[in-house]
């Protein structure tokens, strides 16, 4: 009898232990492996997957894999299940089971059932058309953008444009496919000379803010970032746990935290780039 695929957090912990070390396979073990996969490559998430990257996994693992299509739709699925999943189809949807099925629907019936005439035909929401038509990765002004909410916020882009010599007063990046029908996102702000975009995220009063849902979309607009060129560091307050490989968990943003965030994006993009923009 065929055992059950385990979900990567298990099976991570599990390696962890038979071989005695917090990293069973280092990052780039299994690169060569995959490199014949490149679609496979671009669905791949580590932010889905526990932070552990497809490199530190062999292709022939029997774990469970959180994988998003370019589409955004997101679906489970083994190594193996996904290598075999275009089977003779070499369409880009054919790596996507939703995506698939979209390509080959199955026959419905014609217009004028039930549904149809109960208006629950369900229509593709139009774009907003505000966004300027920029390169993907470009910073600009956006009308679309809300206004700051949080004195903090303010506070911490006020304190990093006067230690750091970078364009100010952009608010959005232009996206190469829609996030909430806008092909633009806003992050809280952006450092456009080095192409980081910083979020800062506290919990709210009631602990409800960045969980569930809303975290999903924080997910989802940091892999826009990221597939834009862009690099993402959110600073995570009270109880939120980091999302990406650069994020920050501070109590608050004072002088040493400020330091911090610097520091972080000397890792990012070097100190040699991010010193040269100090005042």
């Amino acid at each position: 009898m065929p055992s059950m695929a385990e979900r990567v957090q298990d099976w991570w912990a599990r390696r962890q232990f038979s071989r005695g070390v917090d990293v069973p396979y280092a990052v780039g073990t299994y690169r060569e492996a995959w490199a014949a996969y490149p679609a496979l490559i671009r669905q791949y998430h580590p932010d889905l997957n526990d932070g552990i990257t497809l490199t530190q996994i062999p292709p022939a693992a029997d774990v469970l894999l959180r994988w998003q299509c370019e589409a955004g739709h997101t679906f489970a699925a083994t190594p193996s299940e996904q290598r075999a999943r275009p089977g003779r189809e070499r369409r880009r949807s054919a790596w996507c089971p939703e995506c698939s099925i979209r390509a080959n629907p199955p026959r419905v019936r014609p217009a004028g059932s039930a549904a149809v005439r109960a208006g629950r035909t369900k229509r593709p929401r139009a774009l907003c058309p505000k966004t300027p038509e920029l390169p993907v990765g470009e910073p600009f002004v956006s009308v679309c953008a809300p206004k700051p909410a949080s004195a903090v916020e303010a506070r911490l882009r006020a304190d990093l444009f006067e230690r750091l010599a970078l364009t100010p007063g952009l608010n959005a990046v232009r996206v190469g496919r829609p996030f909430f029908d806008h092909l633009e996102v806003w992050p809280d702000i952006l450092l456009p000379e080095l192409r980081i975009a910083i979020e800062y995220d506290s919990p709210g009063r009631f602990g409800l803010e960045h969980v569930g849902a809303r975290e999903d979309a924080d997910r989802r607009k940091d892999r826009a970032l990221r597939a834009a060129h862009w690099e993402v560091v959110r600073i995570r307050t009270g109880k939120l746990e980091p999302l990406g490989p650069h994020d920050l968990r501070l109590g608050s943003v004072g002088a040493r935290g400020l330091d911090r965030v610097i520091d972080r994006l000397r890792d990012i993009r070097g100190p040699l780039m991010v010193d040269a923009y100090l005042r």
